[in-house]
């Protein structure tokens, strides 16, 4: 066939097309990404952390199997560092999960002048660490239990003091170089959306037997595939991510749900991610410091701290002096619980008989949720009814709030059980005539001062003596794990769409991991397994029910409230979207350096 003219023409712009795409902008190492947590991070391994802001790092450092859509609402999944889902057996206990091929962990002296590739192997590495008792790692009720083979392991590892990572399991195997393969004891409905966690995400074993502490933990030595990687951690002041060279993933292929949406696609497809080559987490514990600099175009975007929500928004809308400069505003409820436990190992509010659930039904009957909603969250949090939050699937619409503030029936309540001044000196005493003096422990921030101030005055009413217990967060999350808090205000908040991640919140397996009040009810247990084996749907859900009931009639917390979201967005960032289950998406940020030298 004779060449023509249109066919040469059509030849030499696909030749132009190809050439542009295969010279995607390459990621922007002249630019930084700020932004600023309220309280530092515990460290960097994902196996054996789990709170919120060494989440944001370890994500970024580590990447995660699955994540949602970015830009798909309603809330959807796709692969990241899976090739694809999970395939998944007609009968739902076999599932394969392959690879993404030619992922790399960033370099580091532990694989000795090579690259590294991502591996079957390591994921079986990371998720043994999981179950490793020595471990004790706050994840372990993802995978606890549901692994064929892996009790057993465990037993051994219990006994003999030390986990054996290299004797197989049959439930977990590498079927080849980038597959793996789970069978498990019985269905997992949820298993897929555990995954989406950075607890799930694959490690190095080389980098763990290099740089484990005693307890097998690498808190300070990150060696991950993601997008980023630690250049400088100054504890307590800063932590500086910069872009992972051995990252190579172009941007997204997805659709869009808006017309906005679309054309931040159509911009990007092809660029190198991430597009900016830095990060810089400023720690900033007081609200005010923080928005101060945002004002001051030190922040990129800003989560603002209720106690200056009056500072930003009049009637639900943003104030002139931002909107003048740009600055954009976006508010959600969060899918968290923010809420006050009791030990219930610790001898003075710990325990399971009557007396002892009357005196922490007492505390929380005397507390001004309606008050801790209006000072301390300024109207921006909603009170708590129950322990699953409306964003969740199990949630349950018009549940009465039956620990609304009754200090007469409180006090009648505490005299009942024998709660009373027996020494004369105006306090009320154990049953048993020994002191009676809740330990609350708080960090020292501003809205936690704010929260002690409304504690002292509820036990005040009920003649209760409190006394404080302040030490800064990473001090208190050991503490309290470790079951040396008596009672202690946390926020728990989900990354999955089911109420799950709250009801086992109380499961005893999970003590010392994410069972903060050390609950022991056999009843509670038994309806928490028996949901694990339900399909997600109105019968889990009823179980879902029983269990707030059962925690709401031994009062194990003071439930606390149901808090929103509201977030500053600066011009100059682009493409941030708010995201229900995850709040940073560093890599697909990007920074208008123009706009933000001309900020005013």
């Amino acid at each position: 066939m004779k060449p023509t003219l249109a066919s040469f023409a059509a030849l030499i712009l696909g030749t132009a097309l190809a050439s542009a795409s295969t010279n995607a902008a390459a990621t922007d190492m002249s630019k930084t990404l700020r932004v600023a947590f309220p309280v530092d991070v515990t460290g960097f391994d994902p196996q054996a952390t789990n709170d919120l802001y060494s989440a944001h790092i370890n994500t970024a450092i580590f990447d995660v199997l699955y994540e949602y859509d970015y830009y798909v609402r309603p809330s959807k999944l796709r692969p990241v560092l899976a090739e694809a889902m999970p395939e998944i057996s007609a009968d739902g206990l076999t599932w394969t999960i392959r690879l993404r091929k030619g992922s790399y962990f960033a370099d580091d002296p532990a694989f000795k002048g090579k690259k590294r590739e991502l591996v079957a192997d390591d994921l079986i590495y990371a998720w043994k660490r999981m179950l490793d008792p020595k471990m004790l790692s706050p994840s372990l009720w993802h995978i606890d239990g549901k692994l064929v083979g892996a009790d057993e392991l465990v037993a051994e590892a219990k006994a003999s003091g030390k986990f054996n990572y290299d004797k197989p399991i049959a439930g977990l195997k590498a079927l080849d170089r980038y597959t793996v393969q789970l069978k498990l004891k019985q269905p997992d409905y949820l298993l897929t959306e555990l995954m989406l966690n950075y607890n799930w995400s694959p490690v190095a074993r080389e980098v763990v037997e290099a740089y484990r502490d005693p307890g097998g933990r690498v808190m300070n030595h990150p060696v991950g595939v993601g997008p980023y990687r630690i250049k400088e951690w100054i504890k307590g002041n800063k932590v500086i991510l910069t872009k992972n060279p051995n990252y190579h993933r172009s941007y997204p292929l997805t659709e869009g749900e808006t017309a906005e949406d679309r054309a931040i696609i159509a911009k990007y497809r092809g660029a190198e991610m991430p597009l900016v080559g830095n990060v810089e987490v400023s720690i900033i514990e007081e609200s005010n410091p923080r928005l101060l600099t945002f004002k001051a175009g030190g922040l990129d975007y800003e989560f603002v701290g209720n106690d200056l929500i009056g500072n930003v928004l009049s009637d639900g809308k943003l104030l002139p002096e931002y909107v003048e400069r740009g600055v954009r505003h976006q508010r959600a409820i969060e899918p968290a619980l923010s809420y006050d436990y009791f030990n219930l190992d610790d001898p003075i509010v710990g325990g399971y008989s009557p007396d002892k659930i009357a005196l922490r039904r007492a505390i929380i009957m005397a507390f001004p949720t309606d008050d801790y909603v209006r000072v301390v969250f300024r109207n921006q949090a909603e009170p708590a009814n129950q322990i699953i939050p409306p964003t969740q699937t199990g949630y349950v619409p018009n549940l009465p709030n039956v620990n609304q503030q009754d200090i007469p029936l409180a006090n009648a309540l505490l005299d009942y059980f024998g709660y009373k001044d027996r020494d004369g000196d105006g306090w009320r005493d154990m049953p048993d005539g020994s002191p009676l003096v809740i330990t609350r422990s708080s960090t020292p921030r501003s809205t936690d001062r704010e929260a002690d101030e409304l504690w002292k005055k509820a036990l005040d009413s009920l003649k209760i003596k409190l006394a404080i217990n302040t030490q800064k967060w990473p001090d208190l999350l050991k503490q309290g794990r470790a079951g040396q808090l008596q009672f202690w205000g946390l926020g728990w908040i989900s990354n999955s769409t089911d109420g799950n991640s709250f009801v086992q919140l109380l499961y005893s397996k999970n003590i010392g991991q994410s069972n903060f009040a050390r609950m022991k009810l056999p009843l509670y247990d038994q309806l928490y397994d028996k949901a694990q084996t339900l399909p997600l749907g109105a019968e889990r859900w009823a179980l879902y029910r029983a269990m707030n009931q059962i925690a709401t009639v031994y009062s194990v917390w003071s439930p606390g409230v149901f808090r929103y979201q509201n977030v500053l967005i600066q011009p100059w960032l682009l493409n941030y979207k708010r995201m229900p289950y995850r709040q940073h998406f560093w890599h697909l940020m990007d920074i208008d350096e123009a706009k933000r030298t001309a900020k005013p």
